[in-house]
């Protein structure tokens, strides 16, 4: 997969681990880090303790499609790191954790859509 909007470089994690801010929930923790780019870049952290290769991959692709469909301001680096919680959560219980996690670090548009509540 070589997508520009993954993180895959081990310098590129580790620069987002150290210097940037994080935000944290029982399901998920994430790491944001403005970039230098005209578009958002992701990058997704799932160990061992979240269970065996089947359900860290579930969990990886769960967090991946959430991402795709938000609507994420331009120029960031965002790492996703899933804690124990993830793997037995529903996906709309990581979306709304997620959702909830980047617009309270004001880096999420909010509408109707990624919520999947009413905005009224």
């Amino acid at each position: 997969m070589n997508d520009p909007w993954l993180l895959t470089k081990k310098d590129q994690y580790s620069t987002v681990y150290q210097e940037g801010n994080a935000y944290v929930s029982r399901l998920i923790v994430i790491k944001i880090l403005p970039n230098r780019y005209n578009f958002s870049r992701y990058g997704f952290s799932v160990s061992k303790a979240v269970g065996k290769a089947v359900i860290r991959n579930r969990v990886k692709r769960r967090l991946k499609e959430i991402c795709r469909l938000q609507k994420i301001s331009p120029g960031w680096d965002i790492v996703i790191i899933a804690r124990r919680g993830a793997s037995t959560a529903q996906y709309y219980q990581l979306r709304d954790v997620l959702v909830y996690l980047l617009t309270k670090a004001r880096v999420s548009f909010k509408d109707s859509e990624t919520t999947g509540t009413d905005s009224n």
